[in-house]
Order: structure tokens, then C-alpha cells, then sequence
């Protein structure tokens, strides 16, 4: 799950501050957000934060396992 907005609000910007810096409007960061962005489009989200890309998303437990099916987070007993 990418954490965009927990990242905005640290920095002290708006959707609408780091769209702009994207040269693009906030729907289409919206709608980016909202489905699957390119890693494009990650990689300029990532250097308008000021973040790697790998700091946009939520880290995930050590016992969690993505499903090849429908992308849901399994967490896994031991």
C-alpha cells in the first residue's frame, strides 16, 4: 500500500502541491495512486518527495505474503 499522503503531510505539502510538481493535474495523481502506477511515475513521485521509491510504500510484517490471485496481504502463522 503506498503511504503518499502520510509522506504529504510530513512535508508540509497538498496533493495539489506535489501534482504540480509532477507537471500533471491531481486527478491523474489521484488516479494514478488509486490503481497501479508505472514505476515511472513512482520514480518521479519518489524525487518530488524527496524519498525513495521504496520509502511511498507501507513496509509489510515478515510473516505477510502477497496473493498471486487477488494482490490481498495473507499473514502467515507460525
Amino acid at each position: 500500500m503506498l503511504k503518499v499522503k502520510e509522506l504529504l503531510k510530513s512535508k508540509g505539502l497538498t496533493a495539489k502541491e506535489l501534482a504540480g510538481r509532477l507537471g500533471i493535474t491531481e486527478a491523474a495523481l489521484s488516479s494514478s495512486l488509486s490503481g497501479n502506477p508505472t514505476l515511472e511515475r513512482l520514480n518521479a513521485i519518489a524525487d518530488a518527495l524527496g524519498v525513495s521509491v521504496a520509502e511511498l510504500f507501507e513496509p509489510q510484517p515478515s510473516n505477510a505474503v502477497r496473493c498471486p490471485h487477488c494482490g490481498g496481504v495473507l499473514h502467515i502463522e507460525k
